[in-house]
């Protein structure tokens, strides 16, 4: 017996060292979890070093940042699971149709955090969450999978990070004034070009979104969390999410989220922490880390924790407690490991609703018929769908019957070769419906973000969705472009109606060939050119190596020119034309900082330097006044408020800047320091006041319901375009635009309206309240005021919304380079 005591002794002696082999997040780092911020690089040793030690967990490099920071994820299961993981991958796959194998049994959870950067307590969360579940928690993994990403932002994370650091006062000051609670602009939440990427899922404009994306489609999980804070005063929220729901969420999934909000209740209850659900947080906009994957067939969910950038290591709330950073990841680290044990629970109930989520026998719209009438067009929405592994086949010759997304009518719809095709009897088939459907159902016009969203018209594509499959190939016509020296041309051509023959444009400028571009239709050699077409003349590129250069850039663009021997055309204008305009080497300057939105300035910086790939000066608002503005050709003010920095001696400066053949672009709220001023044609159109202004008897309980009559959450609308003015050239004369808010301006007396809506325009998606909805007729989309030798542009929406409008973003192209462009400064 006391040889058996002491054998069991040593079994314990051993299990006891085993277990303390692993540090804790606190021993690793040399500090404890919540006493200061982690910089990413020491978060990626923890899970460097966790995953060195136990063989049960396996870090993957998923990718990489604009800054060249890593991105990662974890696995973390049992011994048995880490050992068949890829088997038990594709056995989740095979549920969905886009593998073989056996039914899953192994319940997948994903873990996300820090999505945006200064909600920094979640990333501190992810490694506590780490060690519970490789030492307390063990026993749910054994039939349970959890994968944690522990900061989907590190840029933007480092950012505030290292400004709290170098600011923040010892010991941490919890007064909300000092300066440590209030972030310079532009603040840690958004990526290196200012994107918010939770709401870049679905349109993967950014790397860290495409990379993510990558890994998320190898795995599709059975619950995805993504972690988040929002303001000081505000309870943790989890989920039930708030209505609306989209349509396409099935029982099931709304039901487990309650299921999953009792278990964190639990929790929660027994500390005495506050909390809420069912409020705020609505599962409608497809491109959250929520609803994403909810659209996946995931069980999808934002947990939010009061903290944000103001918080700091500690902060007063109004209610006189000190929240700390300790008591925010605790929270955190409580919602993500209650997550993994419900779902141990029901490891095999999530495998079944799992599967049966991608059965799209019930979906609408069995078909969306895409014209190709642009094949850059097409090409840039095939990539969108690539990177979603999202099927598309090509129609045949022939019509179909379906709601036409151009005029919203029921009717028939010629189809081509060529034209895309995209099924929803497919894997995704219920995001395809979600992406691609004219509008989507509103339980309920109390939303969190934007309303609509639909592909075809944010692509600018003519339509059909049919509730009968249409009949298309796998065979595709594409065919790559072919150019070859020409010595014996007189010039060379290029059509120009898609952002990439624009970023063919800014590269020949950039390689100092001089292009000219034509403000009137011309045809020759027997084919017909439209307004903007660009004209590269032999006369104009007098060197050597013209024809080389000139055929090396547009291969490499993938462009087709086309040449003639003389400049003399069939019909229409000759080269030599003052129609037929060179285009010069544009110095173009962009607004940052204190009073511009950051967001609005990083999809212009961004929209710059990925997609034209042309060089801008950034310049800084507190010393914009003091700018020399002839040193640039164009410059732009992003959406924002500038009553201070765009005072009358700027404003005056920038007038003069115009006259002397400048080109002024304003976008969004950056009207507003235009609007009904001395000097300025811009105009605010108000809705006509009532006689005798009634008193508000609206409840208190309805009167958030009731303000929406005044809000546009994001709707769509249809305007006319004049496509004779060189702001329209490559497009057709309707453009259907975002438009998210409800300040509208009268059409310009002194100046074009390039882009407007008429007197009969209506929101054709998305809400639209029913008082913000009467200013929009008879009002102005885009437009020039002509002033000396230059002009202003009033961009009244933004034409790059989150860059995923791709359709607007040709009209700030044009506005850059085929305005005032041959003006001498």
């Amino acid at each position: 017996m006391k040889f058996k005591a002491i054998l069991l002794l040593s079994f314990l002696t051993i299990g006891s060292v085993f277990s303390q082999t692993i540090q804790s997040p606190s021993e690793f780092l040399g500090y404890e979890i919540g006493s200061r911020f982690t910089r990413h690089h020491k978060v990626v040793d923890y899970f460097k070093y966790v995953s060195n030690t136990l063989s049960n967990v396996q870090l993957e490099k998923y990718g990489e940042t604009n800054e060249n920071r890593p991105l990662y994820v974890s696995y973390i299961s049992s011994q048995e699971n880490i050992n068949n993981l890829e088997d038990i991958r594709k056995d989740n796959l095979s549920q969905t149709g886009t593998e073989t194998g056996n039914p899953g049994k192994k319940a997948i959870v994903w873990l996300s955090y820090n999505v945006h950067g200064n909600e920094a307590s979640s990333t501190e969360a992810s490694m506590l969450t780490l060690y519970d579940l490789v030492t307390t928690k063990k026993a749910w993994l054994e039939n349970t999978i959890v994968i944690i990403d522990p900061c989907i932002n590190p840029d933007g994370r480092d950012r505030y990070v290292n400004w709290y650091n170098q600011v923040k006062s010892t010991p941490f000051d919890v007064i909300q004034d000092a300066k440590e609670h209030n972030e310079p602009w532009p603040g840690g939440r958004p990526n290196h070009y200012l994107f918010d990427l939770n709401r870049d899922w679905a349109w993967a404009t950014q790397v860290e979104s495409q990379q993510r994306i990558k890994i998320y489609n190898k795995w599709m999980p059975h619950i995805h969390v993504d972690f988040h804070e929002q303001y000081i005063n505000n309870p943790y929220y989890f989920a039930p999410a708030a209505e609306p729901f989209h349509e396409i969420i099935t029982t099931w999934q709304r039901d487990f989220q309650t299921e999953i909000g009792k278990n964190h209740a639990k929790y929660f209850d027994k500390e005495g922490w506050l909390y809420f659900t069912k409020e705020s947080f609505d599962l409608l906009y497809p491109s959250y880390g929520d609803t994403y994957p909810t659209f996946m067939g995931a069980i999808g969910m934002t947990y939010e924790q009061a903290g944000h950038g103001m918080a700091g290591l500690g902060i007063n709330t109004n209610e006189g407690e000190v929240l700390t950073l300790k008591d925010r990841a605790i929270h955190h680290k409580t919602t993500g490991l209650s997550t993994v044990e419900i779902a141990s629970q029901n490891a095999e109930k999530l495998n079944t609703e799992f599967k049966k989520f991608f059965n799209n026998d019930n979906v609408a719209y069995k078909s969306f018929v895409l014209k190709n009438e642009n094949q850059d067009k097409t090409n840039r929405l095939k990539k969108l769908l690539d990177t979603h592994e999202i099927n598309y086949e090509y129609a045949t010759n022939g019509s179909v019957k379906g709601y036409n997304f151009s005029n919203q009518n029921d009717e028939k719809f010629t189809t081509s070769e060529g034209d895309l095709v995209i099924h929803t009897n497919q894997a995704k088939g219920k995001m395809v419906n979600v992406l691609f459907e004219p509008s989507a159902k509103l339980a309920d016009s109390l939303t969190y973000d934007i309303t609509a969203w639909s592909l075809p018209y944010a692509h600018g594509f003519k339509a059909v969705a049919s509730k009968s499959k249409v009949n298309s190939s796998t065979k595709s016509s594409t065919k790559n472009a072919i150019n070859s020296v020409d010595k014996n041309a007189y010039a060379y051509i290029a059509k120009w109606n898609s952002l990439e023959d624009a970023t063919f444009l800014g590269d020949l400028l950039k390689n100092n060939i001089v292009p000219r571009f034509s403000e009137k239709p011309f045809s020759t050699n027997g084919k017909s050119f439209d307004r903007g077409t660009l004209i590269i003349l032999r006369n104009d590129n007098r060197n050597k190596d013209f024809d080389e250069n000139l055929i090396k850039i547009a291969d490499k663009n993938k462009r087709q020119l086309t040449t003639t021997s003389t400049g003399f055309s069939d019909t229409g204008v000759d080269f030599g034309s003052y129609a037929v305009k060179p285009i010069n080497k544009q110095k173009v300057a962009l607004l940052s900082g204190k009073g511009t939105s950051s967001l609005s300035f990083g999809e212009i910086w961004h929209f710059f330097e990925t997609e034209l790939q042309y060089p801008l000066t950034i310049l800084d608002s507190d010393y914009f006044s003091n700018v020399n503005f002839s040193k640039y050709d164009v410059i732009i003010l992003p959406n924002g408020y500038y009553s201070r920095v765009l005072n009358k001696n700027t404003l005056d400066k920038l007038s003069t800047f115009v006259s002397s053949g400048g080109t002024l672009i304003a976008i969004g709220s950056a009207l507003n320091s235009f609007a009904d001023k001395k000097g300025f044609a811009l105009t605010t159109k108000k809705a006509d006041e009532e006689e005798k202004k009634s008193p508000n008897l609206t409840p208190y309980a309805a009167q958030e319901r009731e303000s929406v009559k005044n809000l546009i959450t994001g709707a769509i609308f249809k305007s006319k375009v004049d496509n004779t003015h060189p702001l329209g050239f490559g497009y057709s004369d309707e453009y259907f635009s975002l438009k998210l808010g409800g300040t509208s301006y009268n059409y310009l007396n002194d100046g074009v309206n390039v882009a407007y809506f008429d007197k009969n325009s209506k929101n054709i998606s998305g809400y639209a309240g029913s008082e913000a909805i009467k200013n929009i007729p008879e009002s102005l989309l885009f437009g020039e005021e002509q002033k000396g030798r230059g002009s202003i542009i009033y961009m009244v929406d933004n034409p790059l919304f989150r860059s995923f409008w791709e359709n607007g973003k040709l009209f700030l192209a044009n506005a850059v380079f085929l305005l005032n462009s041959d003006q001498l400064k």
